[in-house]
């Protein structure tokens, strides 16, 4: 045989073996860079779904049970296999329950989080008192809750309709270690958040009547001087109380932010930055998006 082609013969299998450790090793090391990715790549189609990748359960927390809060509804992903998932805590807003909002729960976490909607102590409880309450709910999931081994406690966010918009601001301004913030039509007479540093994105309606966006949800905006990143979206018009029916183009930018921001995951980049054009169901957008 010529030598060099035995040569080559032997040497053959080693470099199968190499080719092969090196597909191996591509995912790993992929995440490696992001051990929170969760899910499959994010399309159009995902992120407007109404149900997302992972299967879902939900518990009841009594009222009871817990201190700080007043009970609510944990929503959470039944995989075992992927590790840990970043949580959100939602408030319901002025006179409202749970149940005013609880089309979000499943839908957020089928995209791979935990979901704790709260009840508040009282429906009249003010911003500043729901602020303390979604924290008070964090705590609970992350320390005493039956699904607390399935939370990553280094990853937490807060949303809110409302008064629990404002107190979405409330709670990101105490706690700068959350990931991120999502106020719904926010209502607050405090107008300027500069010691917020949660990357925020706050969804106004065009045609809010109760928390008008001149009044509220812009001004806040504006005031967020200091934090990470921050964004603006508009619903065309819109009442107060867009949040409280199943709607798409608020929900694909919920899961949008709450992926980029909570699990870091850059694939959701996409539907942020640049930002959407204010056409069909948005009225405005403004972020601080470098490609906008």
């Amino acid at each position: 045989m010529n030598t060099n082609l035995a040569r080559k013969l032997r040497t053959l299998p080693a470099l199968l073996a190499l080719a092969g450790s090196a597909i191996v090793a591509a995912p790993a090391a992929n995440a490696a860079a992001n051990p929170y990715e969760r899910g499959p790549a994010p399309t159009e189609s995902s992120v407007t779904a109404v149900r997302g990748p992972f299967a879902t359960s939900q518990t009841t927390v009594s009222s009871l049970s817990v201190t700080g809060f007043g009970g609510g509804v944990i929503y959470y992903p039944t995989t075992t296999s992927e590790g840990t998932f970043g949580a959100i805590a939602i408030s319901p807003g002025f006179t409202a329950y749970w149940s005013s909002l609880d089309w979000l729960g499943p839908r957020l976490a089928s995209q791979g989080f935990v979901v704790i909607g709260i009840e508040t102590n009282t429906t009249l409880d003010q911003p500043a008192s729901r602020g303390d309450q979604l924290l008070a709910a964090l705590d609970y999931l992350t320390q005493r809750s039956s699904v607390r081994t399935r939370v990553d406690a280094s990853r937490l966010a807060v949303a809110g309709h409302s008064m629990g918009g404002g107190g979405t601001l409330e709670a990101a301004k105490d706690r700068t270690s959350l990931k991120a913030a999502i106020p719904l039509a926010p209502w607050n007479t405090d107008k300027t958040w500069p010691e917020v540093r949660t990357p925020t994105l706050i969804i106004g309606g065009e045609s809010d009547a109760v928390a008008s966006v001149a009044s509220h949800s812009i001004p806040f905006y504006n005031s967020l001087s200091n934090a990470r990143e921050k964004a603006y979206l508009e619903l065309d018009n819109a009442s107060h109380f867009f949040p409280q029916v199943s709607n798409t183009t608020m929900a694909k930018y919920m899961i949008s932010w709450m992926k980029r921001y909570i699990d870091d995951d850059t694939r959701y980049d996409q539907f942020l930055c640049p930002a959407p054009r204010a056409i069909g169901d948005i009225s405005d957008y403004r972020d601080t998006c470098p490609n906008s």
